[in-house]
């Protein structure tokens, strides 16, 4: 099946799924594992209910999603389900340009094109968020867009959609850099032949002056439509690092922090918001000559270790995983960390029934299953590193190993 027929195919079926009313979907968007308070459906619908109602909607702790969906669903569009099944096919179809740009090739000329398109719009856990209409869709699809452009060599509209992606996630921030990157390189695949990073620093700052521009309009913008105050800079992009909201997710954060004495909780808040951070120089730099592969991780990591973390998070990581073809010989373990993978997608709605919907367990059944959850991510952004950086070793003969030794530099 070619792209002609796969794309409108897949696309028309997730159309039909959100104008078709199921009885069963209602329930997902109060899935834990599908949304979270910065991302959940009827958190969005209370939120729009009083800004319509000239009630800050901030002022309750209960709201935290972005300005722009409040400009977006309150002026613009209402929040219909057909807006998510459109996010998701403008995904597959910004994944579909990405895969184009790294291989060279034109439209509709590969036969890979249609396995590019259904694993976004067939992955369940992309699928699943979507139909539980959290806004993480959204934001997968505006990280999407960012790499597309960027890939395209469209630097205004790659760093436009970058400040919308990090104004409804400021977690992805921590892909200005590659991204920087990739504006000024290739998104060709030079993991086979690594070189140091040729790109021109000045015009790396003049795209970073471009970027922080739109982002201080946007800043703006946002903080006109509340009515001017910086209120929901606390309630949205500062939950990220005060976890003010304990509700239970698939991440490795909320039973860290329930557990935490207060006079520690600070302390730790800091220590886990800095971790994040300090994966993004030694990807960059180490994988100078592929900012897109560079990407890529960066992306895995945020299905790790993100404060407010959904199924979305590690879907868009595996779903990527599809652009880098060239890295699948060199995997080691993959076999392995597909079934720690399915492992975790079956224990957590288990354990999250048995403790929320049964009472027949606890917390620590469910936490227990976000950390087979997280020991999965953690295999596959490893097992990805390695073959990223054995790729340039080619095939070795069996007879030429012993002559090969792993030195410290």
């Amino acid at each position: 099946m070619g792209f002609s027929s796969s794309l409108p195919i897949l696309a028309t079926f997730r159309l039909l799924l959100a104008l078709i009313p199921l009885p069963s979907i209602s329930g997902l968007q109060y899935d834990h594992q599908l949304s979270s308070p910065l991302t959940s459906y009827p958190r969005l619908k209370e939120g729009i209910w009083l800004y319509s109602h000239d009630i800050d909607p901030y002022a309750g702790g209960v709201f935290r999603h972005s300005p722009l969906f409040l400009s977006l669903f309150s002026t613009i569009l209402p929040p219909l389900p057909i807006l998510w099944a459109l996010s998701d096919i403008v995904g597959a179809w910004a994944l579909l340009r990405i895969w184009q740009a790294r291989q060279r090739v034109s439209k509709g000329t590969s036969s890979r094109n249609s396995l590019v398109v259904a694993v976004v719009l067939l992955n369940p856990y992309l699928f699943l968020p979507s139909l539980a209409l959290s806004t993480s869709t959204f934001e997968n699809t505006a990280v999407l867009l960012t790499l597309m452009f960027a890939s395209d060599g469209k630097p205004s509209a790659a760093l436009l959609a970058l400040a919308f992606s990090t104004h409804l996630s400021v977690s992805t921030s921590l892909l200005l850099l590659p991204v920087l990157m990739l504006l000024v390189t290739s998104p060709v695949s030079q993991l086979a032949s690594p070189q140091a990073f040729k790109g021109d620093i000045r015009t790396v700052y003049k795209y970073a002056a471009q970027f922080f521009t739109y982002w201080l309009v946007l800043f703006g913008a946002s903080s006109i439509i509340v009515g001017g105050g910086w209120g929901w800079v606390r309630e949205t992009w500062g939950a990220n690092l005060t976890l003010p909201d304990l509700t239970p997710n698939p991440g490795l954060w909320w039973y860290f922090f329930t557990e935490m004495f207060d006079h520690f909780r600070p302390f730790f808040l800091m220590v886990f918001s800095v971790h994040l951070v300090i994966y993004v120089s030694p990807i960059c730099i180490k994988f100078q000559h592929d900012p897109l592969y560079a990407s890529f991780l960066l992306v895995g990591i945020l299905g790790i270790f993100k404060a407010y973390l959904t199924l979305a998070d590690p879907g868009l990581f595996l779903s990527m995983l599809v652009l880098f073809p060239e890295v699948y010989p060199y995997l080691r373990y993959p076999v392995v960390t597909t079934l720690v993978h399915i492992h975790a997608a079956l224990l957590l709605p288990l354990f999250h029934a048995l403790w929320v919907t049964e009472g027949r367990g606890n917390a620590n059944f469910y936490y227990a299953a976000s950390l087979v959850m997280g020991v999965a991510g953690g295999m596959g952004v490893v097992d990805a590193c390695f073959a990223g950086l054995r790729i340039a070793f080619g095939d070795i003969a069996e007879g030429q190993r012993e002559k090969w030794a792993i030195v410290q530099q």
